[in-house]
């Protein structure tokens, strides 16, 4: 049984994750944390999920290092302020957020627009995308997992790019936001 935890549950990100790790064989939730909602249980948050007896706890009062795992449905600059510390003590982390999307420094501070606090650690995060980096995946102790619009914008481009079916440039994107890029 793989022990995991989420920093962020009450987001829909954080609540799409415990809906799916609720009902994962292989799974249990040891921990989830919610500032605001600390003490609540999850089934008076989440109805639908009436099989858990777990309550949010405060992120300062979680144990995450007892878990193998920890996922972050945080906001841009949470994950990247506690990922050394996890790492060494033997988690895995899967960043929903895009703290470690973009290798570049200075590239992630003009896009997200604050200083990288981890950035010796984004040359080791491999771009979650399973599709693209499969084998890497695999092996990787820091998983920076792709937006919606950068998955439907590559996953549609790449069979066209690798086929010669479209030139390089310019190629333009006309996306469209559903639920998971509105939030709750």
């Amino acid at each position: 049984m793989i022990k995991a935890a989420i920093v962020g549950g009450t987001g829909y990100t954080g609540a799409e994750l415990l809906r799916i790790l609720a009902s994962h064989p292989e799974v249990e939730v040891k921990t989830i944390t919610a500032r605001a909602e600390a003490r609540v249980k999850i089934k008076d948050f989440y109805p639908h999920l009436i099989h858990s007896d777990l309550a949010f706890v405060k992120p300062e009062e979680a144990n995450l290092e007892d878990c193998e795992v920890v996922f972050f449905a945080t906001p841009h600059g949470v994950c990247m302020k506690e990922a050394e510390k996890l790492l060494k003590a033997g988690c895995k982390i899967i960043d929903l957020s895009a703290d470690f999307r973009i290798k570049d420094p200075e590239l992630f501070k003009k896009w997200y627009g604050l200083e990288h606090s981890s950035p010796e650690l984004l040359k080791e995060a491999v771009y979650g995308i399973s599709e693209l980096n499969r084998e890497q995946i695999k092996k990787a102790r820091l998983i920076a997992n792709a937006g919606c619009y950068p998955t439907a914008v590559q996953l549609g481009f790449k069979p066209l790019l690798e086929n010669n079916l479209i030139e390089l440039f310019p190629l333009i994107a006309d996306v469209k936001s559903g639920v998971s890029g509105a939030g709750r």
